[in-house]
Order: structure tokens, then sequence, then C-alpha cells
């Protein structure tokens, strides 16, 4: 008649010694870390199946599946056949890669820039750069799973790896690679950032310089200096850099519902096509995608796959040349130094190589409208990376909305408690200490 009463229900019904009418002990599944976790686990349905998340993605490893048998007997109850129909499998843990602690404080800090910042959505992702393992994985909004009836549906995906964005310019340390690579510049290479026009559309920067060097043009993020290198490339060379660093690809096969992302598959391509798609346009990525992509970057162009499942082993291959990606990871130091576009992404005592990025939303209809993603992705230490960090405020509207007001200050107080409980030795342990005791 009724099913998950409460118990209080159950004993009230059992005193009423209502003839035919029974009370069974039943169990429910109970999420100890709630909303911390919630859209990365899933949920199970009333009979205790997964439809969401890991419950699904590995439910028949969780569960199990029961054996059959068929057994005929003699008038004397002697067994005469015994046939398996079905042979059983035992349930098994899974046990994820997830650090509790290191959960806790991304969902914290996420879920307060959403809230202070009026956005829509955020997602943040950190991943140990040497395994591959994801570490920590939150969503905000985000819901309660002991809770399962008021469960808003928006909120049961994981849109970490769902949900897909135009990356803005957190491609562009890929494009530098590219150009590097093909020797179009050398790192002390000056390029001349004044605006110009494609097709009647004007290239231009948010804050204007004359010239700009290769490093610059990443502490700067400027659109005019990356559409320059991009417009002496072939658009093929374009997508070849970013497939070789796993954009348009599925990041691992552990997590439900991902998706590889939206590649342009134009025949021909403009001088306006090639600027824009240098700097993060006509292509849509998911939020792991890119913290894969600097996690690449942070094992200087050695690739694997990401993993949710502790201790998974993996091969790797190396997708692009150690140097060219060492050097530019070395340049991506500056975007978070004095006059660099990501400074408020700095951790004190450590050198953390971070792009930010901002870019416009579509419509339903195709169409780009005031509305924006902003993004600070990155990894720390420089001097021997351990994790990638991505940051992704979907929609903010309380007035900013560059990534490098408003993700790169979350990177910055995530990174700096990763590191600390990580007990992650500083570059220059000796100025750490200083610092420690003035401020005392």
């Amino acid at each position: 008649m009724a099913r998950k009463v409460s118990p209080e229900i159950g004993e009230y019904v059992k005193k009423l010694h209502l003839p035919g009418v029974y009370v069974n002990e039943d169990f429910q599944r109970y999420y100890p870390f709630g909303k911390l976790i919630s859209q990365l686990v899933g949920i199970t349905n009333i009979d205790g199946i997964g439809i969401e998340g890991i419950e699904k993605k590995f439910n028949s490893i969780l569960s199990g599946t029961p054996g059959k048998r068929k057994i005929r007997t003699d008038k004397f109850g002697n067994i005469v056949e015994n046939t398996t129909l079905i042979k059983k499998n035992i349930p098994h843990d899974i046990n994820l890669s997830i650090d509790i602690r290191l959960q806790t404080i991304l969902y914290r800090e996420l879920s307060h820039a959403v809230n202070f910042n009026k956005a829509k959505s955020g997602t943040a992702i950190l991943i140990n750069i040497k395994t591959g393992e994801i570490l920590a994985m939150v969503n905000s909004p985000t819901y309660n799973p002991n809770n399962f009836k008021k469960i808003p549906m928006e909120f049961l995906r994981n849109q970490a790896v769902t949900d897909m964005f135009e990356p803005g310019s957190t491609v562009k340390p890929m494009v530098i690679m590219k150009a590097l690579q093909k020797k179009i510049i050398t790192p002390k290479s000056i390029i001349n950032t004044t605006p110009f026009i494609i097709n009647k559309h004007i290239i231009h920067d948010v804050s204007q310089h004359e010239k700009l060097s290769v490093t610059e043009i990443l502490k700067k993020s400027s659109n005019i200096g990356i559409s320059k290198l991009a417009l002496l490339m072939k658009a093929s060379e374009l997508i070849d850099i970013y497939s070789k660093f796993g954009l348009g690809k599925l990041t691992t096969q552990d997590l439900l519902g991902e998706k590889s992302g939206i590649y342009p598959k134009r025949k021909y391509w403009s001088d306006l096509d090639k600027a824009t798609f240098s700097f993060g346009y006509g292509l849509m990525v998911t939020p792991l995608q890119l913290s894969n992509v600097y996690t690449i970057i942070g094992r200087y162009g050695l690739s694997k796959p990401l993993s949710i499942i502790k201790n998974k082993k993996s091969a790797s291959t190396q997708v692009f040349p150690k140097f060219f990606v060492k050097t530019v990871l070395k340049m991506l130091e500056s975007v978070s130094e004095p006059g660099g576009i990501g400074i408020k992404a700095a951790v004190e005592g450590y050198k953390i190589a971070v792009k930010t990025g901002t870019a416009k939303k579509i419509n339903s209809k195709g169409k780009y409208v005031n509305r924006y993603i902003a993004y600070a992705v990155g990894v720390a230490p420089v001097s021997n990376p351990k994790f990638s960090l991505i940051v992704m405020i979907n929609d903010p509207r309380s007035g900013q909305y560059y990534g490098g007001t408003i993700s790169a200050p979350v990177f910055s107080s995530i990174m700096r408690s990763v590191l600390r409980i990580t007990n992650t030795k500083p570059d220059n342990l000796s100025q750490y200490n200083k610092n420690q005791i003035l401020k005392r």
C-alpha cells in the first residue's frame, strides 16, 4: 500500500492490527556528505537502482547480479537436476579519487562566489596532474540527495561534464605553442597590437597597446596579438593543436553523460573565422575538457585519460613537444604577476600559471547575448606542477563579468587552501616565512 513510510507511521499501523495489513522493514540509501558530492555520486531510485551519476554508471558493479538456478527433484525430494541459469555476481566497492577535504573547500568557495556574483551557476574541478585523478568536482547550485522528493530536475545533472560553453581566451596558450613550433615567432618576438579590421569587424583588446611581446600577449590577454598569429596559420593547424590537447574528445570513461564538445566542421574558413577561433569562439567545450587541457600543459604535453577511480592505471602519450609546452607554461606565470590580467589569481609564496577568460553566451536561437561565462584555469606550482584547477562562473549578474575579476579570486582562494592542506612547499620558502612573520 505504501513504501518508505517513516518509522513512526509504521509503528502506528502495527498497533491498529488491521487484517491483511503488514509492516515490513526496508532500507534507504543515506549519503553522509549530502550536497558536497551529490551531482557526482548521483542517486538511486526507490528500488536501490542507480539513476544518476556514479550510482548509475557503476550500478551493476555496486549492486551485483543475483544468481538463478533450476532444480528438479523426484517424489522423495532428492535432487536429480541442478542447472545454473544465471551466474551470480558479487557486488563490489568503487573507491573514488575524490578527497573530501578538497571537495569541501571547492564547494564552499564556489557556492560563495555564485551567490555573491548573483550567477546562474558555477563549476570547479581540481585534478592531480601526475596521476590524472579528479580530486574534487563541484557544481553550484546543487541538491541534497537525502531528500529526493524535493530535488529540482535541472540540478540533477553534473554540469562539469554535461554543459558546454565557448572557452574564450583560455585557448590562447595553445595557439602560441603552435606558432612557436612552426617558427612563426620566437619567445622574444614583438607583435604589433594596434586594432585592425577583418571583414568589416574590428579586432580590439580591452586595454590597448601598440606592441606586445609573446609573453605579454598572454599577460594582457590580447585578442589582436593572438589573431595575428592565427592568421599566419592554416585553420587545420589550429584545429589540430586544440585536438591534441583533448578538445572535441571525451576525457574519461568514468563519468555519466560527458559531452565531447562541439567542433566546427566548415570547409571554408574566412580570416575572421580563424581570428575568433584563436581566442575561443566557434567551438564549445565542457569545464572538464578545459581543465584537462591545463592538466596536459602541467605534464609538459603528456596526455592520459582522467579518472574518478582511485589508483586506476592508464597509458600516457606525448601529444606535443615538451620544450614548447614548458616555454608557454613559464609565460603563463606572468598572467598572475603585477600588470597581468589574472593578478587576482596569485597565491602568495607560489608560482602560478593561470589563464583567465570571458566568453559571451549564446541563446536558443544561436545568437550572442550580453550574458557571460567567466573562467580562471591553471596549474600550481609551476616549479613542480601538482594540481590543475578550473573555476567557471556562469552568467554573473552583479555588474562584473570578466574572468580576471570574477573567477580569478576564487581560483586563488581555492588553490591557496589546497596547497596548504597538501603540504606543498612554497617556491620561495624563506620569503614566504618572512611574509608570514610580518603579517603576525
